[in-house]
């Protein structure tokens, strides 16, 4: 427990106090985890003994920091942080992953990757291409395809609604040039299904023109997905976080006006899934949320809520 307690206190979490500070920290540092967070939010707190626990097993490797999310709102703007806790993992200056929310089984599994420095690039190529179903090796993210040939597969796989995660295979050239080898294949993108490379560009295409493709895992169509979570509870709310963690001040106001009523209802965290965060948008017209439908029905955000609550309707 002492060595515990040692180990600790010489690795200890950075609170990070200026941009300067934090940008040269980021330019010199090749593995960052940082914990966006907020005083007010009692996981964030909470978890700050996890960074710790996390900062002594892995450090001097890793450096581990926190950053308050609303007092460097230009920081915040710049790493797409909309709420907290989130956890964003560097690699040489890049995001590696992201983790959104209280969860820190996940966070400490995501570490051990970023903290994977093993010296058999044959392992480390195996371990990714079965990370997932469905991989989808490219120059970019689904999101920022960055060559002609990744944004063409990313189209091709999703106008056939196929479930795939992806790689930038450019956040790491050890990996890009370890690929190549490991799978004999010499160019990106490359498309990999149950561990087992099925090709590049071409041979997708031919797959797509065949029907072949159809047969990997599909994506729910959106719509469908949209009207399954609205009418999977009488009352249910679109928000950041869930009742027992919001992770805005409006979806907090929100839950605690609800729960006085005493009614049963569910929540859908739209940080979870960035489809049905901009499809509910314009499914029921409305930008912002939280969202509140009784059922199937749109009701409204906060506001609306809370002038429901003082006339005595909700």
């Amino acid at each position: 427990i002492l060595q515990k307690k040692l180990t600790a206190m010489s690795h200890p979490v950075q609170v990070i106090e200026s941009q300067a500070e934090w940008d040269t920290l980021l330019s010199e540092t090749e593995r960052v985890v940082c914990h966006y967070w907020a005083p007010w939010n009692e996981y964030c707190v909470q978890l700050e003994s996890v960074m710790q626990q996390l900062s002594a097993e892995n450090g001097p490797g890793i450096k581990f920091v926190q950053i308050e999310a609303e007092k460097f709102p230009d920081i915040s703007l710049k790493n797409g942080i909309t709420a907290v806790p989130t956890f964003i993992l560097y690699r040489k200056q890049k995001e590696f992953e992201r983790i959104n929310g209280a969860k820190a089984a996940v966070l400490t599994k995501k570490v051990h990757l970023l903290a994977d420095t093993d010296p058999d690039i044959n392992q480390r190529c195996k371990k990714l291409i079965l990370s997932s179903p469905v991989l989808l090796c490219m120059k970019g993210s689904g999101d920022e395809p960055r060559c002609r040939f990744s944004k063409r597969m990313v189209e091709i796989l999703n106008q056939k609604s196929i479930d795939y995660s992806t790689y930038d295979i450019l956040q790491d050239p050890e990996m890009k040039e370890g690929l190549k080898e490991f799978s004999n294949w010499p160019t990106y993108p490359q498309l990999y299904h149950n561990g087992e490379l099925l090709g590049g560009l071409d041979i997708t295409e031919a797959l797509c023109k065949s029907g072949e493709l159809d047969t990997l895992p599909k994506r729910e169509k959106l719509q469908d997905k949209l009207k399954r979570v609205i009418s999977s509870h009488s009352v249910v709310l679109f928000m950041k976080g869930d009742a027992i963690a919001p992770r805005c001040k409006f979806s907090r106001a929100t839950i605690d006006i609800l729960s006085q009523t005493g009614v049963k209802f569910g929540t859908f965290d739209i940080l979870e899934d960035e489809s049905v965060r901009e499809g509910m948008k314009e499914y029921s017209d409305w930008p912002t949320f939280p969202q509140l439908y009784v059922n199937n029905e749109f009701v409204g955000g906060l506001d609306i809520i809370r002038a429901l609550k003082e006339a005595g309707e909700l």
